[in-house]
């Protein structure tokens, strides 16, 4: 049995939230795990991925184009014809505002310039780097 339409919308909008996690965590930890004394915050590839899904997201912005994964939940759910679930509507709501994609553009740009200064900050450490030290 394949899964339906609405089914595969729904997963889509819960890794969309988790991907939104993922960035606004990072965003968080790093400089907390400055100050705190995290080593899992100066990892490279951990921080790289956290920086290229930041500049992803700002430049669909600023190309004024919707994310991937919700373009993709909107088909699955305009084909499925049925209302979304009670989760889905939930999730939605914390997701999508209703504000103009300038103002999105404008924070994600803000966003991703910030973690430009936290990786300068903050520098990651490579990991052959670590090796070599040890």
């Amino acid at each position: 049995m394949s899964p339906t339409p609405q089914f595969l919308a729904t997963a889509i909008l819960l890794a969309h939230l988790a991907v939104v996690a993922f960035n606004v965590f990072g965003l968080v930890a790093v400089p907390a795990g400055k100050w705190l004394d995290w080593p899992f915050v100066r990892g490279y590839w951990w921080r790289l991925a956290h920086l290229l899904a930041l500049a992803a997201v700002a430049l669909q912005a600023l190309l004024g184009r919707a994310c991937f994964l919700t373009i993709w939940e909107d088909a699955l759910r305009s084909g499925a014809g049925e209302p979304p679930p009670l989760i889905a509507t939930w999730v939605n709501s914390i997701l999508y505002w209703p504000l103009p994609l300038w103002v999105f553009a404008a924070i994600y740009v803000a966003v991703f310039a910030y973690a430009l200064l936290l990786w300068r900050w903050v520098p990651p450490r490579r990991a052959s780097a670590r090796r070599l030290s040890t």
